[in-house]
């Protein structure tokens, strides 16, 4: 008699053994987040832009892709694709081994409390509640106690080193401490993936640092991360580097630092593909 061993979609396939036998699979997960044939097309006044054209790209459990291009290549666009903030023209979109770029706004919605985490720009914070309500709301939404997200929040904020500021509004806060407190946020429900949108884009040098500190922080600690940047000293810290031009993939590169004598966000990158 013989039988079949099942794995998850995108692994290893279907193994026939005979009764009695084992057998460990070479190890082979499937990809985190993953698309085929992505496409993004806006209509506007009678003119068709194609902002993402037929992009192929896969993050892996735990890692760190960094992705870049010049202004108007898709960037952002993609990123906000994936994360359901837009909804693709065509193409398919996997995240944990679903499908789930045919799901509806409010199912996106339930998505993105439980799996994704976003960190943009320009912080986006919620103006009208404190510090401590920003970070706490996401963990709230994805199902947390209130003990649990307080929890959770104190630990956040503390390790990012802006505990004193929970009963601040966002407003009397500097923009690297409002970039720290939506990093927060965005890790407040422990997130499958975050969604980084030129995370350090309006920040100064020292700041920068601090929050790639940040980022690097949360990537060693097993945090799968994609984010989107146009400063290839902040794409050194990724695993990969994927390049975008004119909303397709031109290139996907391993990035493999070149030693120096003291490392930083300053490292000059080689890429090989």
């Amino acid at each position: 008699m013989r039988r079949r061993l099942r794995f998850p979609p995108g692994g290893d396939p279907p193994v026939t053994l005979r009764k009695g036998e084992t057998a460990r699979p070479p190890f082979n997960p499937p990809g985190l987040l993953r698309t085929s044939r992505l496409v993004k097309v806006y209509h506007t006044d009678g003119v068709t832009v194609e902002a993402v054209r037929g992009v192929d790209i896969e993050l892996a459990i735990g890692e760190f892709v960094a992705i870049m291009g010049p202004s108007g290549s898709g960037k952002s666009t993609l990123l906000h694709v994936l994360g359901g903030l837009e909804p693709a023209t065509s193409g398919e979109i996997w995240l944990r081994g679903q499908r789930v770029d045919r799901l509806s706004t409010a199912a996106w919605a339930l998505l993105r409390r439980q799996h994704i985490g976003f960190v943009f720009q320009f912080f986006n914070l919620l103006s009208n509640m404190t510090v401590a309500d920003n970070v706490e709301l996401p963990a709230l939404l994805a199902g947390a106690t209130p003990r649990q997200a307080r929890k959770r929040r104190e630990e956040l904020l503390a390790e990012l080193g802006i505990a004193d500021k929970a009963g601040a509004a966002p407003a009397r806060l500097s923009g690297g401490e409002q970039q720290r407190v939506a990093l927060a946020r965005a890790l407040a429900n422990e997130p499958s993936v975050l969604l980084a949108d030129e995370p350090t884009g309006n920040l100064d040098s020292s700041n920068t640092r601090d929050v790639l500190r940040l980022l690097r922080r949360a990537h060693g600690g097993g945090q799968a991360i994609l984010m989107v940047t146009h400063d290839a000293r902040v794409a050194s810290l990724a695993d990969r580097v994927i390049n975008l031009f004119d909303g397709m993939v031109a290139d996907d590169a391993k990035v493999v630092p070149i030693p120096r004598t003291v490392n930083g966000v300053g490292d000059v990158v080689e890429l090989r593909g």
